[in-house]
């Protein structure tokens, strides 16, 4: 789909070459340490994107956007502050130091705050490791409104009953950034990531459905064909008209893969350091126990070429690494960055801005031996609201999808909730399906749980 350009052309990308960022980033520090900074890490970063929307074959949107910053954080002892700017200029950036610092001054003491242990960060060698992150798109304005009508008619093409369009858009964004910090770590590098999307309505008149599909990729190669993403929209929208409520019943509940997702990113954040030293999560003092049934297996991957959610070392330049996050439903290790895990009494776990490629092993059924092994209950395609407490596990969510009887669907299902609660749902997985669908930074198939309450008629 795209033409991959050389690496002269990627570098005439952006407004600045990676080295003159690291010079920036050095510049910054060095101002600081003369300023009576005891210590200090910088962020500098620069990007651009452009997305293309058309909408019932029409241009409904062209946007361009482009954009640069630099953020730094200074510490006084323990008294720490912060200050951005988008100016590079020489003047700027000792401004933006001088006003960090005038913030610390000012500040409360936080005995947990500072950089990490300097034998945890990443070396100059790690920090700029190419996990092929980077994979510029030359597509024109005109190349994209191409992708994006092809998509969309696609979906028209499937039925007349797709009568009507949200639009299709083709995305690029890529960006480069430079992170340092006074104990000698820089480290930097170019990411992309672009994606292409559909979506449609199907029915008439109180007999409308709208569905969805997109495809993601750091590289457009890997991005799924206009064609089939527009098809498949159009196909789940139809299958969703003529869809009601259900009778209230406890049942098993199958999360399409997408929405699996979303259950392992509520583990995450009931298992990362934030939630845990304020004491707002009931996985609290969990580390190993068992928190999912023995079938789950979670591993982190941070180093995976061309991995959405892949990097070399964390937001505090602390070097990651693989490790085991759930063995056998065993919970192995939080989710911690340098200042939480010195909250909690811990050491970090190179988890500051988020988790890296979790991979849940998935099992031996496909998406349609997981209907057969539930054989009846609700496959849950679309969550709606934000119905979850992290401190005792209570989930309830809005939810459309289909029922199945016999292991096949027989009608789409809208207009319910599922509510259960997390611990119980984690502890119940009774499968976990081969489909697997990436789309950011956890990887998993389709997830059946044993049974939880349908709110409906």
């Amino acid at each position: 789909m795209s033409s991959i350009p050389s690496s002269s052309a990627a570098e005439s990308r952006f407004g600045h070459r990676l080295e003159n960022l690291q010079t920036l980033a050095q510049d910054v520090l060095d101002h600081a340490r003369q300023a009576g900074a005891s210590d200090c890490e910088v962020d500098v970063s620069e990007g651009f994107g452009q997305a293309v929307t058309v909408r019932c074959g029409d241009v409904e949107t062209i946007e361009y956007n482009r954009d640069k910053g630099i953020g730094v954080t200074v510490y006084l002892g323990q008294h720490k502050g912060h200050a951005s700017t988008s100016d590079f200029s020489s003047a700027a950036l000792r401004e933006t130091v001088d006003a960090a610092l005038s913030i610390a001054r000012f500040t409360a003491a936080d005995p947990s705050s500072g950089l990490p242990e300097t034998t945890l960060l990443a070396t100059r060698e790690q920090g700029f490791r190419d996990l092929g992150l980077y994979h510029p798109w030359l597509l024109s304005v005109d190349g994209a409104v191409d992708l994006a009508r092809r998509c969309e008619e696609a979906a028209f093409a499937v039925s007349p009953q797709v009568t009507n369009s949200e639009g299709a858009t083709a995305s690029i964004q890529e960006g480069q950034f430079v992170s340092a910090n006074s104990l000698g770590f820089m480290g930097g590098y170019p990411t992309s990531r672009h994606y292409l999307s559909c979506s449609v309505i199907a029915g008439k008149d109180e007999n409308m459905q709208r569905d969805d599909w997109y495809s993601t990729s750091r590289d457009a190669r890997e991005i799924a064909s206009p064609e089939a993403i527009g098809d498949y929209a159009a196909r789940r929208a139809l299958a969703r008209l003529g869809a009601r409520k259900i009778k209230t019943c406890k049942v098993p509940v199958l999360f399409e893969a997408p929405l699996a997702a979303s259950l392992i990113g509520n583990f995450v954040h009931a298992a990362s350091g934030g939630s845990l030293y304020r004491r707002a999560s009931f996985l609290i003092d969990s580390v190993g126990k068992s928190v999912f049934s023995k079938n789950v297996q979670i591993s982190e991957r941070p180093h995976l070429l061309g991995g959405l959610a892949s990097s070399p070392f964390d937001n505090d330049g602390v070097a990651t690494r693989d490790r085991e996050v759930v063995t056998d439903g065993v919970l192995q290790g939080y989710f911690l960055s340098a200042y939480t895990a010195r909250k909690l009494g811990l050491q970090t776990t190179g988890n500051a801005g988020g988790c890296h490629n979790l991979i849940v092993r998935p099992g031996e059924e496909d998406f349609v031996g997981l209907l057969r092994k539930m054989r009846r209950g609700l496959l849950v395609t679309e969550l709606l609201g934000q119905g979850i407490n992290y401190v005792n596990g209570d989930y309830s969510r809005g939810a459309a999808g289909f029922w199945v009887e016999n292991g096949e669907i027989v009608h789409a299902v809208e207009e319910v909730t599922i509510a259960g609660n997390l611990r119980d749902m984690f502890r119940n997985v009774a499968a976990i399906g081969s489909d697997v669908t990436v789309r950011g930074s956890r990887q998993v198939g389709s997830i059946l749980i044993e049974q939880m309450k349908i709110a409906g008629n």
